[in-house]
């Protein structure tokens, strides 16, 4: 009998895993662009970050996404270390969000929660909706899975082997090694606090030995930010070791606590008739006494997670690198587009750089430009592919219709940023020929390249700043269209006029023709640019409405 009753409670956790992953997966989808520009509006204020992060776990269900998600953030350069001490102070509450829910008696709805939320899935054909419907799907099974869990632990323990098992937690310590070790694995607080709440439910456990394992349990959420900042860089790092301080001084200085006053029975009298809401507010006593006593001392703890590991001068900062880019915010959809798209204006940044330093080259002949052009253009092909291959993986996830959209803008518009680096490498070709031939062109010639050159970099300059900030007023949009047609009239002009200069002689025929292909190339870079500032589809309405 009782190994079916095993078999009972690894099927409930199954379950009960199941329908956190499809719960969290489903608020995480729904929340979409809110949860981003939640996000994106972190500032230094501490306190603000800490409502950010208890907000954006209770969506997520888990501190220990939340903290590995900031070590990758950190690592994609989105966030200073100073800007992550109130969202991990605030995830550490926000993750009490579970065991509350887990501590309500639901077992008799549950069924109609699973029932509705599948029906949904199935049969709405809108993406927004389904969230909702795998949020409560995900909801229903979580429910179901403690049930089952709870319901056959108390058959365990009818026998006394659990008994048996947990009788040496009583030590307080051990209480705690535990609660660490079970969290460590599983890598979720939330899923451990939901497993010893089923214990609490069966009778095996009660709240005495529960407290110090929730402790511990708080201890082993730390180490997903550790894995997630392997191989990361220094900043990163930094980020789990501040997540470890403020955990491991607060089990330091509430541990004693406990053991002196009585914590642990004024919870048992406060909530009497509910082993699960015990476990629940022993878990929100650590998390928020821990954020009151220790969020004063929150920058002394930066200091001294910057003494522990000092920040040193990243040696391949000028080398061939993705700066914001980041496998491991792929587990956060909303933020990895987002980390894209820094990156391809990042891209867009030095394309224009690249363009502006091959004109340098040009007027001033300047071979140490050439040079500069061409190892920037190496750094460009390298983010064209590391982009595009981050944005294969991220259409491989389950996108917002609108973040859908934006990849497929960034995946055209980096094709565009892409090419305008090759006409760069285009005209200081050009240079070195004319440097190396010794070329030379009319005042007048000059002054048409250097007016098509302005014109080029002005529609660049509103093209680039348009799909960055991904809109941009009517009066932005005709202006860029009007900036292209002057691009595209100049070319037409500069060029019948140099055919002409060149039949009286004024230029003579090699110079003549690099002239032309410059003009060329600076036009087919002012096409590029504006596709670029037109890449999002529903942007094609406003340009048709502006150009009528």
């Amino acid at each position: 009998m009782s190994i079916f009753s095993l078999f009972e409670v690894l099927g409930g956790l199954g379950l009960f895993f199941l329908g956190m992953k499809y719960m969290g997966d489903g608020l995480e989808l729904a929340a979409g662009n809110k949860l981003r520009n939640l996000l994106e509006k972190i500032t230094a204020n501490k306190y603000l970050g800490m409502l950010v992060g208890l907000v954006v776990t209770a969506v997520i269900q888990s501190s220990s996404a939340t903290a590995a998600m900031v070590v990758g953030f950190t690592n994609a350069g989105m966030m200073e270390l100073a800007q992550t001490v109130g969202i991990l102070f605030g995830s550490k509450i926000g993750t009490c969000m579970t065991s509350v829910l887990l501590s309500f008696d639901m077992s008799s709805i549950v069924p109609l929660f699973i029932f509705i939320g599948v029906i949904v899935m199935m049969f709405v054909k809108k993406n927004n909706y389904k969230y909702y419907g795998q949020i409560l799907a995900g909801f229903g099974i979580l429910f179901f899975g403690m049930d089952m869990m709870s319901g056959a632990l108390k058959s365990l323990n009818e026998n006394g082997m659990i008994n048996d098992i947990l009788s040496s937690v009583n030590n307080p310590f051990i209480g705690i090694l535990l609660g660490t070790a079970i969290t460590a694995v599983i890598q979720s607080s939330s899923a451990s606090v939901g497993i010893l709440m089923a214990l609490a439910l069966s009778g095996a456990i009660g709240i005495d030995q529960a407290i110090f394992i929730v402790y511990g349990m708080n201890l082993g959420a730390c180490m997903p930010a550790f894995l997630s900042a392997a191989g990361a860089k220094r900043n990163a790092k930094q980020v789990a070791i501040l997540n470890l301080l403020i955990t491991l001084f607060g089990v330091i200085v509430l541990v004693p606590l406990t053991m002196i006053l009585p914590v642990s029975q004024t919870i048992a009298k406060i909530l009497p008739d509910s082993a699960a809401a015990q476990v629940s507010a022993s878990h929100i006593f650590f998390n928020v006494v821990n954020m009151v006593l220790l969020m004063p001392f929150s920058n002394w703890m930066v200091k001294l997670t910057q003494k522990i590991l000092p920040y040193e001068e990243d040696p391949e900062k000028d080398k061939m690198a993705v700066e914001y880019i980041d496998n491991r915010i792929l587990t956060t959809p909303p933020m990895a587009v987002l980390a894209c798209e820094k990156e391809v204006a990042r891209m867009s940044r030095l394309v224009q750089k690249n363009y502006n330093r091959a004109m340098i080259a040009f007027f001033d002949r300047d071979k140490d430009s050439i040079d500069k052009v061409l190892d920037r253009e190496k750094v460009i092909d390298y983010l064209s592919k590391e982009i595009t291959d981050y944005i294969v993986k991220i259409n491989a996830l389950d996108l917002e219709d609108h973040d859908r959209q934006i990849v497929a803008a960034m995946y055209s518009a980096i094709q565009d940023l892409e090419r305008i680096g090759d006409h760069a490498e285009n005209i200081v070709e050009y240079v070195r020929t004319i440097i190396d031939e010794n070329l030379t062109f009319s005042d007048t010639a000059m002054g048409e390249m250097r007016d098509i050159s302005d014109k080029c970099r002005s529609l660049m300059e509103l093209s680039f700043a348009m799909f960055n900030a991904q809109g941009g007023s009517p009066e932005l949009i005709e202006r860029i269209i009007q900036a292209e047609d002057s691009v595209d009239d100049c070319k037409d002009d500069y060029k019948q006029n140099h055919i002409q200069r060149m039949n009286k002689g004024e230029c003579n025929a090699e110079a003549g023709t690099t002239f032309l292909n410059m003009l060329i190339d600076i036009e087919r870079i002012g096409d590029h640019a504006i596709n670029v500032a037109f890449a999002i589809p529903n942007r094609q309405t406003s340009v048709i409405t502006a150009a009528v």
